[in-house]
């Protein structure tokens, strides 16, 4: 039974990933009383399992693809060796580097290790000690999900792959969403035969159906192979140890072969112990259940990030987070990114959307291939697509495959967040010259 001894606190934070560690850092500095729970490592998914670690893979697979065509710009290098050993061995450093960094800052918090459990009057339990404030944030995240089919624990989820120091001559990815994309850039930039498996029509289903069609064009001229429309319903292991993924084709059932398969078919929350005794409700799907200020059904504890299942983003959680705390940030206008080769960026409404949702729209295009900058890097494949009111003109989307579209697609935010038009963008801001960001401008003054 937990002490009957209680630690009191201004703020309970239950995990220690972006969307809990950063406000719990933050509360602290400004004199409040936190204590931050965490059972794992500091830094939580993103910095650990997820964001952080992928982005240094895509960083050395960028580099790999620069050096492979160093000589079109002038540059001899001869023959490129990929080593993943060494990229491994680096964004595990990385990995390091950013964790310690997460200790500094918490450092006024009172960071307790452990599984936190919730007890029915609402406090906190870890262990055999009992917390207690007048506002908890759960901040738990999410963990790799796996597809209901036999043969299932066949497969590696991103979680392994990330522990791996050498890689498969051939995988078939199941899923072709953002983890899925990622990891098959990556794996390609090293060598590696991939196929992309994907349930849907098209890959990345939430984004803009035009963009995803593009996106899969220019990364198969890489070597991957892409299978969509495609339902798994089993994986096997054959007698050379390599895996059979079985699936539901158009044409009936067929198979591919592979190495090793990765199972990327999206996350699903991790939820505290005792979240029914405390009155805090969780749908069929494993979520917990939040107002639109991430208040729980319990008084006095919200819920940010994954595991509310809103949107499964860092920066989503970290934005949730402060308005836990009552921030006024808009969050209907997240930008989402796929950091493959090339990269793919979104925000706001798709035409599939605002068709589905009975919005009038247009939409307006411009080419990497009309920009000087892009045409310098050797970059000018990929497009931006921008979707606005035809009436008040009023920016409602932009979506965007190409060189940077992660960094670009931060204009077109901050645009639709203050109802900006494609004219304030086309015409009123003045955009540096040779800069990939002309795209967007170009993209703007399409727009009749």
């Amino acid at each position: 039974m937990p002490d009957t001894d209680m630690n009191t606190s201004d703020l309970i934070v239950i995990g220690a990933g972006p969307g809990g560690y950063e406000i719990a850092a933050r509360q602290a500095a400004e004199g409040r009383a936190v204590t931050l729970i965490e059972r794992a490592d500091l830094g939580g998914t993103c910095l650990n399992r997820g964001c952080i670690p992928t982005k240094c893979l895509c960083a050395s697979a960028s580099a790999i693809l620069q050096a492979a065509s160093a000589a079109d710009f002038g540059v001899e290098l001869g023959e490129v060796r990929p080593d993943y050993a060494r990229a491994a061995a680096r964004m595990r450093a990385v990995v390091a580097g950013l964790r310690d960094d997460v200790a500094a800052v918490t450092s006024k918090c009172n960071v307790v290790r452990g599984e936190a459990r919730f007890l029915p009057d609402g406090t906190v339990a870890v262990g055999d000690e009992v917390y207690s404030a007048p506002k908890v944030l759960i901040a738990t995240g999410s963990k790799p999900a796996t597809l209901p089919v036999p043969g299932a624990e066949l497969a590696i989820t991103s979680d392994d792959f990330l522990c791996l120091d050498s890689l498969p001559q051939s995988v078939a990815v199941i899923g072709g969403g953002v983890i899925g994309l990622e990891f098959a850039s990556i794996m390609a930039a090293f060598g590696v035969q991939v196929t992309v498996i994907e349930y849907c029509k098209e890959i990345l289903p939430p984004f803009d159906r035009e963009v995803a069609k593009r996106l899969r064009s220019m990364i198969s001229r890489r070597s991957v192979k892409f299978i969509v429309g495609a339902a798994v319903t089993a994986i096997e292991e054959m007698p050379d140890g390599r895996r059979r993924v079985v699936y539901q084709g158009k044409k009936g059932p067929e198979a591919v072969e592979a190495d090793a398969v990765l199972m990327a078919v999206g996350r699903r929350p991790v939820i505290p112990e005792g979240l029914a005794e405390a009155g805090i409700e969780v749908d069929a799907r494993g979520r917990i259940v939040t107002d639109d200020t991430m208040q729980t059904t319990r008084p006095g504890v919200y819920a940010v990030g994954d595991c509310n299942g809103r949107m499964m983003l860092a920066h989503a959680a970290s934005a949730q987070a402060e308005v836990a705390l009552g921030a006024d940030i808009r969050l209907d206008v997240i930008p989402s990114a796929v950091f493959c080769e090339p990269e793919a960026a979104m925000v706001g409404l798709t035409t599939e959307q605002a068709e589905a949702q009975g919005i009038a729209y247009k939409t307006s295009k411009a080419m990497f291939a009309a920009n000087g900058k892009a045409r310098a890097m050797g970059h000018a494949d990929g497009l931006v697509k921008l979707v606005y009111d035809p009436e008040t003109r009023r920016l409602l989307g932009c979506h965007i495959v190409g060189p940077h579209a992660a960094d670009l697609v931060t204009e077109a935010a901050m645009a639709i967040a203050t109802d900006s038009t494609v004219d304030t963008i086309g015409t009123t801001v003045v955009h540096g010259h040779p800069t990939l960001s002309e795209v967007v401008k170009s993209a703007a003054r399409q727009a009749r």
